[in-house]
């Protein structure tokens, strides 16, 4: 087990003194702020996390806070205005972290935050209702020509937002986009055949794929995805569109650094278990683990890409 005496040991194996960490915390229940709606990839992440902190951190309690809206906006700025005393630490997800920094809508910044790691990412997929006529993007492009198409995103700024603008310039179409309040709200757009196409994330559709009830058209990736190897890229098909999501923990900035240590620490070795490997297998989150500064680096290097997008396109 994972107890505090195990937390110790790599402390001291870190070089660190055990005097200096917070042998008195936990001392109450620790609230994770998801935001987005249960059910989504983001809240299972957040799942599969508490699940094994508790049964093997002794002492740890842990309730998962949904805040969703505003394309993770208002959860966002939760996780900043909170206390700085380890009692709440939270979900991201990107490009939305620093899209809604980019647009000048966020009451936050990067430096609001420290960066525990990055946990999964989830690579950005075209889906349409399994009925309908389009069955690759040369048929989407065609189809948006030819009449108005209504296309779910999940929320402006979002990485489904941005992909599906991409795509609009390279295509040379216009869609009607929908900004949905969470991939479920879009999958059941899709899956109801409310919605012509949405662009979301390969976790939240390739069960429904795989089952018949949806259809994936486009991986938008670099190259073909393990997870569904028989999926051409949008590349291939002669767009070349590629997104992806993150999903990691951030916390308020300031905590106490040793309570903080401990945090981190529990993160990457929950990551780094077999237990939990297996567990996000079996719920389709694709894991890529970073450490709070190589993941902090990429949330910097992405916000710079994304104004340049928000300075040709401002939304």
């Amino acid at each position: 087990m994972f107890i505090k005496s195990i937390l110790t040991g790599v402390v001291v194996s870190l070089g660190l003194t055990t005097a200096g960490y917070a042998a008195d915390y936990p001392t109450k229940t620790i609230t994770i702020v998801v935001p987005s709606k249960a059910g989504g990839s983001t809240d299972r992440t957040a799942r599969l996390f508490t699940e094994l902190a508790e049964k093997n951190y002794e002492g740890f309690e842990f309730i998962i806070k949904n805040v969703p809206g505003s394309g993770g906006q208002k959860g966002f700025e939760s996780i900043s205005r909170a206390k700085a005393d380890g009692y709440t630490i939270g979900l991201n997800f990107t490009p939305q972290l620093v899209a809604h920094v980019v647009s000048g809508r966020a009451k936050y910044t990067l430096d609001s935050f420290h960066v525990m790691g990055n946990v999964a990412q989830d690579p950005a997929i075209v889906a349409v209702p399994k009925d309908s006529k389009i069955m690759n993007m040369a048929d989407l492009a065609a189809a948006a020509k030819a009449s108005p198409l209504t296309v779910a995103v999940n929320g402006i700024g979002s990485d489904d937002f941005l992909a599906a603008k991409s795509f609009e310039a390279l295509a040379g179409v216009e869609f009607n986009l929908l900004p949905t309040k969470g991939s479920t709200e879009q999958k059941a757009g899709v899956l109801g055949g409310h919605v012509d196409a949405a662009f979301m994330n390969l976790s939240q559709m390739i069960k429904q794929h795989n089952a018949g009830d949806a259809r994936i058209i486009a991986l938008l990736t670099d190259a073909r995805d393990s997870h569904l190897p028989e999926m051409s890229t949008a590349k291939e098909q002669g767009y070349d569109v590629q997104m992806r999501a993150t999903r990691g923990f951030i916390a308020p900035a300031g905590i106490d650094a040793a309570i903080q240590a401990q945090l981190d620490e529990m993160l990457s070795t929950i990551m780094a278990s077999d237990e939990f490997q297996a567990n996000a297998a079996k719920g389709n989150i694709f894991l890529l683990p970073q450490t709070g500064a190589d993941y902090l680096s990429y949330l910097t290097g992405l916000q710079g890409e994304t104004q340049a997008v928000f300075d040709k396109a401002p939304w």
